[in-house]
């Protein structure tokens, strides 16, 4: 990668929905070379997809919260089945198998806390192998890229 690449891939992490005239211009390529350089960079895997930003209160999943889970069963076999299990939850955000403890850390997403009050006892506690579970409620996100990235585009007001 070079710096052109890297000028394309900050170009689209702010706006992936710019036109490709638009995106050669602020990189400074003409756009047939742009268009070739980007569908490099996504046959190559590093542009790995294109996301949408939407709002948490619309889709019911404005409560998060992190948990931290350690497991029994820390075979190859059993944390496979943990995770494939996991993560077939619409609730389940994001899941990070960690070095150390917690053995997973888990990021939720609910309408409320009765709704994730229900999610833990009859799906989360019900995972195979399951040990510790510890829950999180986190006050406020000071900075993650999916928020910055919608409140610049569709100039939502800042959370500070």
């Amino acid at each position: 990668m070079d710096s052109i690449d890297r000028a394309i891939i900050d170009q689209l992490r702010r706006d992936c929905r710019q036109s490709n005239i638009q995106l050669a211009d602020a990189v400074g390529l003409t756009p047939s070379p742009c268009l070739r350089r980007v569908k490099r960079l996504e046959d190559e895997g590093i542009i790995t997809g294109y996301h949408a930003a939407v709002a948490p209160a619309a889709i019911d999943r404005s409560f998060e919260v992190l948990v931290d889970i350690d497991v029994k069963d820390q075979t190859p076999a059993g944390s496979k089945r943990f995770e494939a299990e996991l993560v077939a939850h619409d609730e389940v955000i994001e899941a990070r198998r960690m070095f150390g403890s917690p053995d997973f850390y888990v990021l939720t997403a609910t309408k409320d806390l009765a709704a994730y009050e229900r999610f833990l006892t009859t799906k989360l506690m019900a995972l195979p192998g399951i040990g510790r579970l510890q829950s999180r409620f986190p006050m406020v996100t000071i900075k993650s890229d999916v928020t910055r990235l919608a409140e610049r585009t569709l100039n939502w007001p800042s959370r500070s």
